[in-house]
């Protein structure tokens, strides 16, 4: 059987002929399939197959097409890329959302990991028999390091946690390099003092 002319399809489509439209996705699915491999990204495409997405437009479409009210080939091509480009959106906002959700929970470490990784930090600032891989000892050496002065806590962040040499720390907190080396040396004195008093 003869394929029925362009022309004749998108009138019968538009008067709703869902034959007509059957018609019209078929003679354009390869090129649908290469617009939503192409623009889907790389989110959309670990999560979503191909076919499915494909599967989506063309349902919406057949759901739809009494809204299509343009003539043409290139109006037809227009609407259904439009409604796969609108597909695609909102599939990767709700795979984004999703994953921030899930980066969430993914993010969350295992409680003796995070005891691990976190003496490990401390252990740059507070002796390693203080840092001992415990809860509570790492609660002790949070409590300490509040009670510091604000600028005893900042010198030790910027230096034993950040990593900053004395120059940069000094810029940091607009001072002298020598100033920062005597403020370092009396926070690190400080916190050590607090920690032997709570044992």
């Amino acid at each position: 059987m003869q394929p029925r002319p362009l022309a004749e399809l998108i009138a019968a489509a538009k008067q709703g002929d869902r034959a007509a439209v059957d018609e019209l996705i078929v003679r354009h699915l390869p090129d649908l399939r290469a617009y939503v491999r192409l623009r889907a990204g790389p989110l959309v495409r670990a999560r979503e197959g191909e076919s499915d997405i494909v599967q989506s437009v063309v349902r919406e479409v057949l759901h739809h097409v009494d809204r299509f009210q343009h003539g043409g080939d290139g109006a037809f091509r227009a609407w259904l890329f439009a409604t796969a480009l609108r597909k695609l959106v909102n599939k990767d906002a709700f795979h984004r959302a999703e994953r921030r959700d899930a980066g969430r929970v993914d993010a969350a470490v295992d409680p003796g990991e995070e005891i691990d990784q976190l003496a490990a930090a401390y252990e740059r600032f507070a002796a390693p028999s203080q840092a001992a891989r415990s809860t509570e000892e790492i609660a002790r050496i949070d409590r300490a390091f509040a009670e510091l002065p604000e600028d005893y806590r900042e010198v030790i962040v910027l230096s034993r946690v950040v990593g900053l040499d004395r120059a940069d720390v000094a810029r940091e907190m607009n001072r002298s390099e020598a100033s920062i080396r005597n403020l370092l040396h009396r926070a690190l004195a400080r916190l050590g003092e607090a920690l032997a008093a709570g044992e």
